[in-house]
């Protein structure tokens, strides 16, 4: 595989719609076994940096370049020089000689990956920053498409923190037509301001809908999806000593299919049974929450894939 310029998902905006539907449409060819990955990727070297703790993107990422061909560097929390002052630019200089992909985990800002992603260097994955996880996103909507064919005219209910996984559902889904994304977040633990502004303003052009409400009164009904993530999110702590009695309503209980009661529950994981839901709902016949989970692999491969390679429409013919 021959050095080229890759391209950064650091954030879903960083994608066009057309881009968007395409990384999704060949998780899902990956997922149903209709692409081959083998040897798309060979030739390719990726390297996977995870500076907070992960199960799933970690290995969703390695696995995923593993199949599709690459091979793999890995670096711990403390390999790096940036431990000893280098700056993140000059290390991004130096591995976008060298790499073709970087798949990054910091839990800081999102400047820190965008300064990873030098001109004319390697492709830069967020795979979650403080403000967003892009990659969950795209494996929840992998996960959507599968199950109902398509995203456009899904009703989702979010219930919980407005966290980096309900900013990247936002962000994602307000991007298709129809779709109707409603967010209950407790009071004082809402999605950012920029980042409701950002989904409305999509939805708009889309014919979407996105409201965000802090209480759990008078739910949405005939939703498609009800989704939760856990009250503590990864590498991050909470002020206030007595969080968890603002959370308490936010549980995800059977009793929220009153009025859904077809909708699947979803959970980017790890769970914590009886905090953020109950175990009868994440155990349940309506969870997809390990399907969902596998999915992070086969759209970690189609967003490798689109990183590391030319123009999406380069891609669409691209089946095996």
């Amino acid at each position: 595989m021959g050095k080229h310029m890759g391209r950064h998902l650091i954030s879903i905006g960083d994608l066009a719609d057309h881009d968007l539907r395409h990384i999704v449409g060949q998780g899902v060819r990956f997922a149903e076994g209709s692409a081959d990955p083998r040897g798309l990727l060979d030739g390719a070297v990726v390297g996977v940096y995870f500076r907070k703790t992960s199960t799933r993107t970690r290995t969703a990422f390695s696995s995923g370049a593993l199949r599709l061909g690459a091979r793999l560097i890995t670096y711990g929390p403390d390999d790096l020089q940036l431990n000893t002052g280098e700056t993140v630019a000059d290390t991004g200089r130096v591995l976008g000689r060298m790499l073709d992909v970087l798949v990054a985990r910091t839990a800081g800002a999102e400047q820190e990956l965008r300064e990873f992603a030098q001109p004319g260097g390697m492709g830069v994955v967020n795979a979650m920053s403080a403000l967003e996880h892009p990659t969950q996103a795209l494996a929840d909507l992998t996960t959507l498409t599968q199950r109902f064919g398509a995203v456009d005219g899904l009703r989702v209910l979010y219930v919980g923190e407005g966290n980096n996984t309900c900013t990247a559902l936002a962000l994602a889904l307000s991007r298709f037509s129809g779709v109707h994304f409603e967010a209950r977040t407790p009071p004082g633990y809402g999605m950012p301001e920029s980042i409701t502004a950002a989904a409305r303003a999509q939805a708009a052009r889309t014919g979407s809908t996105v409201v965000e409400r802090h209480d759990v009164a008078d739910l949405p009904p005939d939703c498609h999806v009800i989704y939760t993530t856990r009250w503590q999110t990864t590498g991050t702590s909470k002020p206030d000593p007595h969080w968890r009695q603002a959370f308490e309503p936010y549980r995800v209980h059977r009793g929220l299919w009153r009025d859904s009661p077809d909708a699947v529950f979803m959970h980017d994981l790890p769970a914590h049974r009886g905090e953020e839901v109950t175990a009868e709902v994440l155990d349940g016949p309506r969870s997809i929450a390990f399907d969902q989970a596998a999915n992070k692999m086969t759209s970690a491969m189609a967003v490798l894939r689109w990183c590391a390679a030319g123009a999406a429409s380069e891609l669409a013919g691209v089946t095996g």
